[in-house]
């Protein structure tokens, strides 16, 4: 009961933080923006809005305006009026669908090979020198070899997506296999279970934990790279649709793709946290 009322406390304190947020920021914008107000460059001004031109109001948009440009959006987030005037909801889906594959390509890949490499300890030998060496690399690095040797942005963005996603998980994994309590091992032994049995039975339950931690890493990252790669790329996705709304000053729409982009990825990582909260054990 009082974990509860703390809950309630924090929940409050929080709309209390966001209103006082939200009121400063409306009244920098629009109560203290008047003649005097923060310069602007007059060639930026010109562009952003005819206030901004003449001086008189900064060109960030108030809250209010940001949340009517909202409204305007969700009313018809999926319409398609040319390639440059498509809706933002169209622009998510293609971002969730490059990473989703991206990310379930690696962990086909990753949680096979990091159970293979936990419990061969010649194996992590091995390959330790390997992961060591390409895990730093960034992957927006592979982006031009990706295209070039690809020629397709679409598949690029997940091969970017898939690079960044399996080094997580690939960890993690056999991390969490090599760490499998040693009696519990022993004990499948002595009841003559066979590998694949002990693996099924008792390793991967073991491990579950550890390999959903690094799968919520790996979709974190993943969230990220994809905005930066479509960017690069171009065509659709959030991340375009941030560049193309840069590129037209849009500045509320942008503020609105940020809290897009925060929103997806908070719904994305509460997805994989249910799913790890599942598979948690207590001995």
């Amino acid at each position: 009961m009082a974990a509860k009322g703390e809950g309630w406390r924090a929940a409050l304190l929080s709309v209390l933080l966001l209103a006082v947020l939200l009121g400063a920021w409306e009244w920098a914008v629009k109560g203290g923006g008047g003649p005097g107000g923060p310069a602007v460059d007059p060639e930026l001004a010109a562009l952003l809005s005819p206030a901004a031109a003449a001086g008189g109001q900064t060109a960030m948009p108030a809250p209010s305006d940001i949340g009517a440009r909202l409204i305007e959006l969700l009313r018809d987030p999926f319409h398609q009026r040319g390639t440059n005037d498509q809706g933002i909801g169209i622009q998510i889906a293609w971002s969730l669908w490059r990473v989703m594959a991206g990310f379930l390509l690696a962990a086909a890949i990753a949680i096979p090979l990091g159970f293979v490499i936990g419990m061969s300890p010649l194996l992590n030998a091995a390959l330790n020198p390997f992961i060591q060496v390409l895990r730093p690399v960034s992957p927006l690095a592979w982006m031009p070899l990706a295209l070039y040797t690809i020629k397709d942005s679409n598949i690029s963005s997940i091969f970017v997506i898939f690079i960044c996603s399996i080094w997580p998980m690939l960890l993690n994994t056999a991390f969490g296999v090599a760490s499998v309590r040693k009696e519990w091992l022993n004990v499948a032994r002595t009841l003559e279970a066979g590998r694949w049995r002990t693996a099924m039975r008792v390793i991967l339950p073991a491990a579950a934990p550890t390999i959903l931690t690094g799968m919520r890493i790996s979709i974190g990252i993943a969230w990220l790279v994809i905005v930066a790669a479509e960017m690069l790329v171009g065509g659709t996705g959030i991340g375009y649709w941030v560049w193309n709304q840069w590129n037209n000053l849009s500045i509320a729409d942008i503020v609105i793709a940020i809290l897009m982009i925060g929103l997806v990825g908070l719904l994305l990582d509460r997805a994989l946290g249910l799913v790890a909260r599942a598979v948690a054990w207590q001995e």
